[in-house]
């Protein structure tokens, strides 16, 4: 019940932070999402400190990802989605954490946090940082990427893999780069919000495959 509790005061203090910047600067949607985007990705390292099994994170990521459904319908909190294009990302985010979950919660919890880090980190940061500083950019189904947004997200999705290597005492090898990669690349396809989806997924299995394994 603590435990529960403290997950719901997490996610409920992302959308205050979020509202008050809302109420400040109304005008940046894509930073008012990303905010949410990043602050969600913590709670993977939370619930398995607060030792969450795997059925009551299956119910409550199923539960975030049937609300998230719901509010593309009925605009329950209009913030989520509240940007300039169409996207579906915010479910395709919740549900790779449910997949995930069922898939490494408690058999490789090290892959799990690896492709959630670097979805929630990675692309989160590659968004806000390639949007602040112009650089040369290009369209991939109707997708503007830029130089400075796919280098920050090579970059962190490294850095996100070599940091849960070494918590793990993973032996570092060049498949931490390949990983980095690969993720990279699938986050340029992100027409409709699906890199949140394949992003994540491939970022965990290969992270399973090729460095626990």
């Amino acid at each position: 019940m603590i435990a529960f509790f403290i997950i719901v005061s997490y996610i409920i203090l992302l959308f205050v932070i979020t509202s008050i910047y809302k109420n400040f600067n109304s005008n940046n949607k894509e930073f008012l999402r990303k905010i949410i985007h990043i602050g969600i990705g913590p709670l993977i390292p939370i619930a398995k400190i607060l030792d969450i099994n795997e059925v009551t994170a299956l119910l409550f990521a199923g539960g975030i990802s049937l609300l998230i459904l719901l509010n593309y319908i009925y605009k329950i909190f209009p913030i989520i989605e509240d940007i300039d294009r169409k996207s579906f990302g915010t479910f395709f985010y919740c549900i790779s954490l449910f997949i995930l979950i069922f898939l490494f919660w408690d058999k490789d919890p090290a892959s799990l946090v690896a492709g959630y880090f670097i979805m929630s980190f990675g692309d989160g940061f590659a968004g806000l940082i390639g949007k602040s500083i112009k650089s040369r950019n290009w369209i991939i189904f109707n997708q503007r990427k830029s130089i400075v947004g796919t280098t920050v997200m090579f970059c962190i999705s490294l850095t996100v893999l070599i940091c849960v290597g070494l918590l793990n005492n993973l032996e570092f090898n060049i498949n931490y780069f390949s990983i980095a990669l690969l993720a990279t690349i699938l986050e340029q396809f992100s027409a409709l919000g699906i890199d949140n989806f394949i992003v994540p997924i491939a970022s965990s299995l290969c992270f399973h495959l090729l460095i626990t394994n």
